[in-house]
């Protein structure tokens, strides 16, 4: 009974952050789209921080529902992926890149202001209020959520963002030819997220974690005169 307490505890702290992280990718690549000429997120509803419209049943319900079930530390999913013409961006290449990077750069950003509000809460927020270890814990759990989502999406396997990133220096036949990996792409990483193959991001989540948080809490202890 604790243990389920305990993880249920950590789903609904980690709950927040983790649809923030997965809307705030996908705005950031309608948002980029929009500048580089493709409006088809925008006109279908989905240049929204509304996190409704980005729901996808499985990776937004199901999966973090799993994680909780089964004792994952950190929740996982995705959102629904916003609708992009690529054949829409001006200029293609340069507007493919650009779109492929909006969504691990928006969760990198993100990142930074979770670890902000981590070290101002940790330095100036009474230790004695009531929803001071609630706070702390959901922005501790954005920072490595963000970190999580952006590392994932730049493994180049097709549909992942890492892989469009690839295709925009690739000819149109060698695209074709890539792409024909998103069939195996879900079992492939399926298979690797169960199997623990994706801990080797566990490095890198917490290094990069843990410069920013040390890089708010120069700033600020500069700042104060802490």
């Amino acid at each position: 009974m604790g243990d389920l307490t305990d993880r249920l505890r950590m789903a609904l702290i980690q709950m927040i952050p983790f649809i923030g992280a997965i809307v705030f990718h996908e705005v950031g690549h309608a948002y980029i789209a929009k500048r580089h000429g493709d409006n088809t997120a925008k006109d279908l509803g989905r240049l929204t921080l509304n996190p409704i419209p980005h729901i996808d049943p499985v990776g937004t319900l199901l999966f973090p529902m799993l994680n909780m079930i089964t004792g994952i530390p950190l929740m996982f999913g995705w959102a629904k992926p916003v609708p992009i013409n690529y054949q829409k961006l001006k200029p293609y290449r340069r507007g493919l890149f650009l779109v492929s990077v909006a969504g691990p750069a928006a969760n990198v950003i993100l990142a930074f202001a979770a670890a902000f509000a981590f070290v101002a809460i940790a330095l100036f927020a009474p230790h004695d209020f009531y929803l001071y270890e609630p706070l702390h814990g959901m922005c501790a759990a954005a920072i490595q959520i963000n970190f999580m989502l952006a590392l994932f999406n730049l493994i180049p396997l097709p549909p992942l963002d890492g892989s469009r990133m690839i295709e925009a220096f690739m000819t149109v036949e060698q695209s074709k030819q890539f792409e024909k990996l998103q069939s195996f792409s879900f079992i492939i990483l399926l298979a690797l997220f169960w199997t623990g193959a994706l801990s080797f991001l566990t490095g890198p989540i917490n290094r990069l974690s843990d410069l920013f948080v040390q890089f708010w809490l120069f700033v600020l202890l500069k700042i104060f005169g802490g």
